[in-house]
């Protein structure tokens, strides 16, 4: 499309319409105040540098998988649940080993066995997903892992070097989760009713990890309307009774 040629014929339907386009008289007209813009202000310019660092939120560091090798690179063809018994036993995550969440969750990963005792049916390791989260063209796995605290423990790992790599691990009261091009956004309640967090996970180069990049707390689509904060009606107070109706004097 050339644009140079539509441009004349542009300009000449813009002065038709403006000379007699439904009784408007012409001319420029204002369209009222206009708000003086204002640049950030910025509080305790004269604060002190921190000494030390505050701990980090989500601080995430890439950790090896042992004893789970990684055919032909491939993710696809390792178990799932193989790599969650290797990972859990030696990295509990947000987890301490003493928890009797983390102790049952690694008794229950003894029911996967598919054999005929039916307690395949306490596995907790839910259907794998596949995708490029880290950019290099291979899918990576991710994981999720029912917890017995109601929690969702999130792993996901990388293929390097026909080894295993978790590169992320939450846990939390997830609500759902959903991946959006190479992000894991994972929704979780919140304790403010009403309310639910919403975390974007993405890949960092720098930190050869999946880093919260992105958390919000949002009004919650199903959220039920909040109470009233009306004070309760007091309950009637009945007469004090006079000395004759109580039988004294």
């Amino acid at each position: 499309m050339n644009r140079s040629r539509l441009a004349p014929a542009a300009f000449a339907v813009l002065a038709v319409l403006l000379a007699g386009g439904c009784g408007d008289p012409g001319g420029l007209r204002g369209a009222g105040p206009t708000p003086t813009a204002e640049g950030p202000t910025h509080l305790w310019p004269d604060l002190p540098s921190p000494s030390v660092p505050a701990e980090d939120y989500g601080a995430i560091e890439a950790v090896k998988v042992k004893g789970v090798k990684v055919p032909d690179g491939d993710l696809h063809k390792v178990d799932p649940v193989d790599v969650v018994r290797a990972d859990f036993t030696e990295n509990p995550g947000t987890y301490e080993t003493t928890d009797r969440a983390y102790k049952e969750t690694v008794e229950r990963l003894k029911d996967c066995a598919q054999d005929d005792s039916g307690k395949q049916n306490r596995c907790p390791v839910l259907k794998a997903y596949y995708r490029d989260l880290t950019g290099d063209g291979k899918d990576d796995l991710i994981v999720g892992v029912s917890t017995p605290d109601d929690n969702l423990d999130i792993r996901v790992y990388a293929e390097e070097d026909r080894r295993l790599t978790q590169i992320m691990e939450m846990s939390d009261a997830v609500l759902g989760v959903e991946l959006a091009g190479r992000d894991l956004i994972i929704r979780a309640i919140s304790s403010l009713p009403g309310y639910e967090y919403h975390t974007v996970w993405s890949w960092d180069s720098h930190q050869k990890a999946m880093l919260p990049t992105s958390d919000e707390i949002v009004r919650s689509a199903n959220a039920a309307r909040p109470k009233s904060h009306r004070p309760k009606t007091p309950a009637p107070v009945s007469p004090r009774p006079t000395p004759s109706e109580s039988g004294g004097r």
